[in-house]
Order: structure tokens, then sequence, then C-alpha cells
């Protein structure tokens, strides 16, 4: 399950580092690819720490950093998951047809509830963001907070948790990862961020709890109002993970 094929399936997926494509993908190769998403992430976690010292070293304004560092991890994964809220707000927030909200999801533009949604889950990132800045514990934040986001995608795809269509990324992995594996990546989630520098032990695990609850609620609401998940869905779970996750690290 943890192969080559699906590593390189997590990074081309959630980043845009040059990635040789796997050589099969099929179900194993992407309940792999989802458990390893947080170690795919860790380029991005990375620069997020590098943007958050930079901007401490230049004595910019916590939430001018803030904005730096979302913007800068929003690029260097092509903008994927905030392509993937803006849709999925689109789909929610149009009729109760399913077919029709799918098909307002596969469109290219984004109308004014995918925007609307967009910038408030921004604002609230970076303000949450720059609060754990200004506690001077911001880049501890931004490497948790990061990493945070992509570790939920194993549970955006347990098993039981089915596709909204027959074709596309979400057909592909959703339900793809085992429950066992989901609540052992979750417990190494929890037990390596209480060994977060600059955090008292237990607030990593909240951080942890808070992201993997904000990601459950959005594939909640979507299997129920979609019939399962997309890429979409996956890119909006990934969104709101960060947002609450730098929420539980900002006071």
């Amino acid at each position: 399950m943890l192969t080559g094929d699906a590593l390189r399936m997590a990074v081309g997926t959630l980043t845009a580092l040059p990635t040789p494509a796997p050589r099969v993908i099929d179900r194993r190769v992407a309940a792999g690819a989802m458990l390893l998403a947080p170690l795919a992430a860790v380029p991005l976690a990375v620069l997020a720490g590098v943007v958050v010292l930079g901007g401490d070293a230049l004595r910019l304004p916590a939430i001018a950093v803030a904005g730096l560092t979302v913007g800068a991890v929003g690029l260097a994964s092509r903008g994927l998951h905030l392509d993937g809220l803006a849709d999925t707000a689109d789909g929610l927030g149009a009729s109760f047809d399913r077919t029709r909200a799918l098909d307002i999801m596969r469109r290219g533009d984004s109308g004014p509830t995918g925007v609307a949604t967009l910038v408030l889950v921004l604002i609230v990132q970076c303000g949450s963001l720059a609060g754990a800045i200004g506690a001077g514990r911001g880049v501890t934040a931004a490497v948790v907070g990061t990493l945070l986001s992509r570790w939920v995608l194993a549970l955006c795809c347990t098993r039981g948790v089915p596709p909204a269509r027959p074709e596309g990324l979400g057909a592909t992995v959703a339900g793809s990862v085992r429950l066992p594996w989901t609540v052992l990546t979750c417990g190494v989630a929890a037990g390596l961020t209480t060994l977060a520098p600059g955090l008292p032990w237990w607030r990593g695990p909240v951080a942890v709890a808070a992201a993997f609850l904000a990601a459950g609620v959005v594939v909640w609401r979507c299997t129920a109002r979609l019939g399962g998940i997309t890429g979409d869905v996956l890119g909006a779970c990934v969104e709101f993970a960060a947002a609450a996750s730098w929420l539980a690290l900002a006071p």
C-alpha cells in the first residue's frame, strides 16, 4: 500500500513539485497516497516555516507574514485546494438537485457563493495564523497547520465514504482507506504534535482534533447533500482543516 507509486501520486496531486507519474493507480495506490499525504506535504510545511522565519527577520506585520505564508502554500499546491473549496461551496449553495449541484462544481468558474466562502476561509486562516505569529509560535503553527490540513485526507477517504461521481479523483480515493489505518494515522498525528516545539504538550492534539473535526463535518455535509465526495470536496476539507488547526493554535 505505502509504495513508490503511492508517494508519487501523493506528491504529484498535492504539490506543484515535478514528479514522475505513478506506473499504476488503483485502490491500494490511492489508499497509500492518502496515508502518505502528510509526508508529501513536508516541502509545503518547510516553505511555510521559512516564510514565517523570513517575515519575522524582516519585522513585517504578523498579518502580512500570515498572508504571504498562506499564499506561498497555495501557490506551491497549484491553488488546487482553494479551487476545490470554491467549487464545493458553489455546489452546496446551488439548488437541491444533486445532479445540477455536481454539474456546477465541474465548471471552471466560481460563483458568488464560492468566492465569498473562499475569501472568508482565507481571512480566518490569515487571522488565526497571524495570532500564532504574534504569540511567538508562528513557525511551529505554520508547519503543524500545513501538515494537519493534508493529514485529514485519510479520514476523508475512509472505508464507507462514497464517491459522488463514478469517475474522477473522488471515485478513485473515496472509501479506499481502511478504518484501522485512519485511526492509526490520527493517533500518530496526535502523538507527534505533543512534541511540537514552543507548544504545551496538549495544544498540538487539540489542533489535530480541530482539523479532523472540520474535515469530518465537510465530508458529512457533502455526503448528505451530494451523495459522496469529489476531488473538489477533498480540497475543501484541506482548507477548512487548515483554518481549524490554526484557530486552535492561535490563542
